[in-house]
């Protein structure tokens, strides 16, 4: 028996070394293939839902160019406004970079901002000009291009003739070292038809310093991936992870950033963005079923407030908030010297099961954040008062900093009261007393909002 053991022992030991290291490359694996299937579905869907929205611009656009009613232009473009913004959203969630998708992505951007300044002289009763129809219709052709060279890399998804695996490459690198020929043709279509296209509107509130403006709020240095690994990690509360992977980088949208997938210790899965510049965390949301509201609105702002804290978000303070299905989503906004700064804005997702937080977004709060210089020459609270309609019972005014579909800012008083039932918010520039806007505030079972 010793003999034999002796004798044979040894294999033994290799046999069951390779048996379990078989075992376990089938289960990394299966693994793998799950995950891949996970991120394809998640592609498809950013990538279709891009695609419908786009069609559906192009469908109002070629409304607009030829509508003759204000009433009816300005319907039409608010439609165009939300399409493009929507399709915007989409194409920054497609993890393919090329110069093509960054000049659609800005081509979207400006269709959403003129559309919705237009839409406002529309409201205004004002006619458009020859101009800004032709502007429209030099859009349309643009979008009708954009729509065309999607379909058709939507049928060489669909008949597999390119697959996501080759368009995303391997850890993110360049797409022209990995796709193949067929599909860098097909992303070629796309930069084609942006080849021409420098910006339609060259001057005021859309020209090219507008659309690339500085991003105040990101300060910092560039990072790598394994940097912002980490910061991901602290972020959610490393105790709190049991497996986080990289989904690679993406540049397309707003704030080039590095995108994670995490596991948390309860089995749900979450996804986290991190700026590539300064490390800031953009973006990170996971979505749980809420059965019960058990605590408050006003304690779930509590522990938003004491997470923002923490992480080092000061003088946040809390605007607008909406309660769906046992969770509640609330805007703060950044608070400097008792003036509230609108355009520093943060999302926060709250469970009122236990108060978790399931959601984080600072777009605005990256892109706007700055020490603003408020010692201005301002008109006084009651001149300002003044100029509000008389039949307006005010209940509360302050200063605030608000942004305009220019991409600029405007330092005013606020003032919030009630005509009857309806409540509105009033802002009147604090420098020259003019009335900039009117907001009417929608009190509901389920939250506070305004349009």
């Amino acid at each position: 028996m010793r003999n034999w053991l002796k004798e044979y022992g040894a294999t033994i030991v290799v046999l069951a070394i390779l048996i379990a290291a078989v075992v376990l490359g089938v289960m990394l694996y299966n693994n793998n293939q799950k995950y891949e299937l996970a991120m394809e579905n998640s592609y498809n869907y950013s990538f279709y839902e891009f695609i419908n929205y786009v069609d559906s611009m192009e469908t109002y656009l070629a409304k607009s160019a030829i509508s003759t009613s204000a009433e009816h232009g300005a319907e039409t473009l608010t439609y165009v406004w939300r399409e493009a913004n929507l399709a915007e959203t989409y194409l920054s969630q497609i993890p393919v970079s090329t110069e093509g998708l960054s000049n659609a992505s800005k081509f979207l951007n400006q269709v959403s901002d003129y559309s919705y300044a237009l839409s406002r002289k529309n409201i205004n009763n004002e006619e458009l000009s020859q101009e800004e129809l032709d502007n429209l219709s030099k859009m349309h052709e643009y979008s009708i291009q954009l729509k065309n060279a999607v379909n058709e890399l939507s049928e060489e998804l669909n008949n597999g003739t390119i697959s996501w695996k080759e368009l995303t490459g391997k850890k993110g690198t360049d797409l022209a070292q990995q796709v193949s020929n067929i599909s860098q043709d097909s992303f070629d279509t796309i930069e084609g038809t942006f080849d021409d296209y420098a910006g339609l509107i060259y001057d005021g509130a859309f020209s090219e310093h507008m659309t690339s403006r500085e991003r105040k709020g990101l300060t910092g240095d560039e990072i790598d991936e394994e940097a912002a690994k980490e910061i991901a990690k602290k972020f959610i509360g490393e105790d709190k992870i049991k497996e986080i992977t990289s989904n690679g980088f993406s540049e397309n949208g707003n704030i080039p950033s590095y995108d994670f997938h995490v596991k948390n210790s309860t089995e749900n899965e979450i996804d986290i963005s991190v700026a590539k510049k300064g490390g800031h965390v953009v973006y990170l949301n996971y979505n749980r079923e809420v059965e019960n509201e058990i605590i408050s609105k006003e304690e779930a702002n509590e522990r938003a407030l004491r997470f923002l804290e923490e992480r080092g978000y000061k003088d946040m303070k809390e605007t607008y908030y909406l309660t769906q299905q046992g969770i509640v989503t609330i805007n703060y906004a950044y608070q400097q010297n008792e003036v509230i700064c609108y355009p520093d804005l943060i999302k926060i997702k709250i469970a009122l099961d236990d108060g978790e937080i399931l959601g984080f977004e600072s777009t605005g709060y990256l892109n706007c954040h700055t020490t603003r210089d408020l010692n201005k020459n301002t008109i006084s609270v009651d001149e300002a008062r003044e100029k509000i309609n008389k039949n307006l019972e005010i209940t509360s005014e302050r200063l605030a900093i608000i942004p305009t579909e220019y991409d600029t800012e405007i330092y005013c008083w606020e003032f919030q009261g009630k005509i009857k039932d309806n409540e509105f918010l009033v802002y009147i520039n604090a420098e020259t007393g003019k009335e900039e806007d009117i907001l009417v505030i929608i009190n509901t079972p389920n939250g506070t909002l305004t349009t």
